[in-house]
């Protein structure tokens, strides 16, 4: 029979444990998407994961799953808390349920443009937000930008009572029901996998997207006319679950946020130039026409809407909206 002396144990358990650590499989991340992995959103995926295997070889593997191949957006809220993906990216619209503040960034034309929105996420408040899920075990990571939104349909949309009685495609989102209906038009949630089958067959006849959804999804085959109308935010927050993330070795976990910087940096620098070569390829195909407001045209839209900022603003928060606002003059 053999006997180990203490300190012979000590050394043997070591090797086991360095032996065990070196041979560990890596970490699998899911990073699941409803995108096209061409937008600013499926390109910031593929990106994290070149980077994140790339600072952590053998510690870390990324699987990323766009176009709603692995959850739709419907159903990855509910897998991440799950721990079946352990990062989506959802539209800050679907955030209602978890945190109300964060409707903020649904109000219609509440930021001027997408340097207004850097200000304002980089800032106190946007960061205050990204954490104000913690206690419902969301983390948040970033913000991603996919750009300003603009209105398509089967009709002309010049002047807000243009919209009137029309069926517009919304996400689940209090703000965006309520938008549609300061418009008197009629707003359907709809999962963003159907709505071209949606637009194609009349169930409803428009919607809400930044051109580069509207081109990916060939939405513009089934959209005659696209109004500029820049109201809206379509961005994204990156989260991941809360315990997940706070059980990662701190080495990994540090590396990945460091990761997770960079690839917001470029995500969001080729987020105007995506909308911009989208937009273009929509006037190159020649089937939808768009039509630019003048800032008076404008302006009323502004006003049409502008109560949906009222009706929320205790939920937002008054000095949340006032924060907002003040970044579009800096």
């Amino acid at each position: 029979m053999f006997k180990f002396t203490a300190k012979a144990l000590i050394v043997a358990m070591s090797f086991g444990v360095a032996s065990f650590a070196a041979h560990a499989d890596p970490i699998t991340i899911k990073f699941s998407h409803v995108v096209a992995e061409h937008t600013p959103k499926g390109q910031g995926a593929l990106l994290f994961k070149q980077l994140a295997e790339e600072r952590l070889p053998g510690k870390v593997k990324v699987e990323v799953y766009p176009n709603s191949s692995l959850f739709g957006d419907g159903k990855e809220m509910e897998a991440l808390m799950l721990g079946d993906v352990q990062i989506i990216a959802p539209s800050l619209a679907k955030f209602e349920h978890y945190s109300k503040p964060i409707q903020i960034f649904d109000l219609p034309f509440l930021f001027d443009d997408m340097d207004a929105v850097d200000r304002f996420q980089k800032g106190p408040v946007g960061q205050e937000l990204l954490k104000s899920m913690e206690d419902k075990g969301i983390t948040g990571l970033a913000y991603w930008h996919n750009g300003l939104k603009q209105l398509s349909a089967n009709k002309k949309l010049v002047e807000p009572k243009d919209a009137r009685g029309q069926k517009f495609r919304v996400q689940a989102s209090a703000v965006l029901d309520e938008q549609f209906k300061a418009l008197r038009a009629i707003p359907r949630k709809m999962s963003f996998s159907e709505v071209y089958q949606g637009l194609q067959t009349g169930v409803v006849n428009g919607a809400e997207n930044p051109y580069s959804n509207i081109y990916s999804q060939k939405m513009h085959e089934v959209q005659k006319y696209i109004t500029e109308s820049n109201h809206g935010l379509l961005d994204y927050m990156v989260i991941t679950n809360t315990k997940f993330w706070n059980e990662l070795p701190e080495d990994i976990r540090t590396t990945l946020s460091e990761v997770m910087d960079e690839v917001t940096v470029e995500v969001n620098k080729k987020a105007a130039a995506l909308n911009e070569r989208d937009k273009q390829a929509i006037l190159d195909a020649k089937t939808t026409e768009i039509i630019y407001l003048t800032p008076e045209q404008r302006e009323k839209w502004r006003e049409a809407m502008r109560p949906v900022w009222k009706k929320f603003e205790a939920e937002i928060g008054a000095e949340r909206i006032q924060a907002a606002e003040a970044a579009n003059k800096q």
